[in-house]
């Protein structure tokens, strides 16, 4: 089964570091956190990923061409026939991904649309290029199954960045730091049956039309999660995972601290 992930917005809210790389090549640790995202669903068995592409596309196109060479010490022949040889043949994924330019400025169900013809299972996942969860995929799966609808989101329950102040007469009757909201959000980490693209056009945006729709329609599911999620935007999470990642707390990374860490 393939995974689509949305990899070319602008990251507009990230302008420190997007102004030079694009969103999913930010760095938590010694890895992007589009490696991250991978390994979370190669962890689960599903490792044929499909990179939907736009804002400085080409800067991913070569970090996953030579994914391989910068994780491994290596020796380079020239003169005559050109070779490479890897050295320490550390070990890595076997994934399979498919770099899809999908457009600068396409919205996210246009770039859905526009990977149509890789899509030749019943099923694909798709999820955001900047987002990580201790999420179970499997069950994520299970659970699309078992409904028999044509859509999945993962509904999540943040914590909101602000402390929540209840006022009472003019006076603050109650303070809380950072609480949970109290509604759920769309989290990503979707799973879409083949016939989602009928509900897709080269302008569509996702979490507009074809998700409401499918709503009206009840043919979008909701998988609840509680656990550990955290969406990317702002410099400030950046900083926020990055500081987790030096602490040690990285719940998401389910599979680990294993060989196939990408090293600088």
């Amino acid at each position: 089964m393939k995974v689509a992930i949305l990899c070319g917005g602008k990251g507009t809210r990230l302008r420190e570091e997007t102004e030079i790389r694009p969103k999913p090549l930010v760095k938590i640790g010694d890895a992007p956190i589009l490696w991250h995202i991978m390994k979370l669903y190669s962890h689960y068995g599903f490792n044929e990923f499909i990179l939907c592409l736009g804002y400085k596309g080409e800067a991913i196109r070569e970090y996953i061409l030579n994914l391989e060479v910068m994780s491994n010490d290596f020796t380079l022949v020239f003169g005559g026939e050109r070779r490479l040889i890897l050295e320490t043949r550390r070990h890595l994924d076997p994934w399979t991904i498919t770099c899809v330019d999908t457009g600068e400025e396409t919205p996210t169900g246009g770039r859905l649309f526009r990977i149509k013809d890789y899509i030749k299972d019943d099923d694909f996942m798709v999820t955001y290029g900047d987002g990580v969860s201790d999420v179970n995929i499997a069950d994520i799966y299970k659970f699309h199954k078992a409904t028999g609808k044509k859509a999945t989101l993962t509904a999540v329950n943040p914590s909101t960045a602000f402390g929540i102040v209840e006022v009472e007469n003019n006076l603050a009757k109650s303070f809380k730091e950072k609480p949970q909201l109290e509604g759920m959000i769309n989290g990503g980490f979707f799973v879409f049956s083949r016939d989602v693209f009928s509900y897709l056009r080269e302008d569509s945006v996702l979490e507009a039309e074809p998700l409401r729709k499918l709503a009206e329609e009840k043919q979008l599911a909701a998988y609840t999660h509680h656990g550990f999620w955290y969406c990317m935007d702002t410099f400030k999470q950046v900083e926020e995972l990055r500081r987790m990642y030096s602490e040690g707390r990285t719940p998401w990374m389910v599979w680990g601290n294993g060989p196939g860490q990408p090293r600088e």
